[in-house]
């Protein structure tokens, strides 16, 4: 059987720009925190408004999209998700890992609007991303309730295991550092605990910082309450 010539190399259709400079804090899933906003930006060759025509009448879109910032090396069948605490290894088609034989990411956001703008002709405004600053966008899908949404579906070993959010001491002589808009999301990343899951046990005292829309955000936990201890500008 021949391939498709076209599915050898997929072609960048656009850029997503988030709060997060790496890695370290991005949300685990999408839709998990509606309040984060993020702007798609078209590569030139794919800015024409008749690519998007329709799409305004869907509430969800589906992302496909590459781990540009995952050093894979050698595939292995198993890797250590960190939702089991990264001490438990699991097949790698059975988990939404990013060390995997092709690194692509599949995500689904709720599309806030189509807007125009003066350098990219035109974006879209999206919430509920999981993505680092600057991922490379393969695809863009509409959601369709009446087929991707299966109430009745398990969740195997995920299922097992559940986040409780963390309380978060956000000091407001901190906080005031911090854009108005952008409150209510960074607290919500941090209450949702950005710390690797290994390190939760092992390193409870250790201050952690995370980037965020060009704030370095340095914190520590203890029990269930986060503690925001400094602020500082990157």
């Amino acid at each position: 059987m021949s391939i498709n010539p076209s599915l050898a190399s997929l072609k960048v259709i656009a850029r997503i720009r988030t709060q997060f400079p790496e890695k370290f804090g991005v949300p685990r899933q999408s839709g998990v925190i509606e309040d984060l906003k993020a702007a798609i930006h078209f590569e030139p060759e794919y800015r024409n408004r008749d690519a998007v025509r329709g799409l305004e009448g869907f509430s969800h879109i589906w992302l496909l999209w590459g781990f540009s910032d995952t050093d894979r090396g050698e595939w292995l069948p198993t890797v250590k998700p960190p939702r089991l605490g990264g001490n438990m290894r699991m097949g790698v088609f059975a988990t939404r890992s990013p060390f995997r034989p092709n690194p692509i990411g599949l995500s689904c956001v709720r599309l806030c609007g189509i807007e125009t703008h003066p350098k990219y002709d035109f974006i879209l405004q999206v919430a509920g991303a999981d993505l680092v600053d600057n991922t490379p966008i393969y695809d863009i899908k509409p959601y369709l309730p009446f087929t991707d949404c299966r109430p009745e579906a398990s969740g195997g070993f995920a299922d097992e295991v559940r986040d409780y959010g963390l309380k978060v001491i956000f000091p407001e002589i901190l906080l005031e550092n911090i854009p108005e808009d952008l409150r209510t999301p960074l607290k919500a990343v941090l209450a949702h605990d950005p710390r690797p899951a290994y390190h939760r046990e092992r390193n409870p005292e250790r201050v952690f910082g995370v980037a965020f829309a060009g704030y370095n955000i340095r914190f520590c936990v203890e029990g269930d309450t986060l503690y925001v201890c400094e602020v500082e500008t990157l």
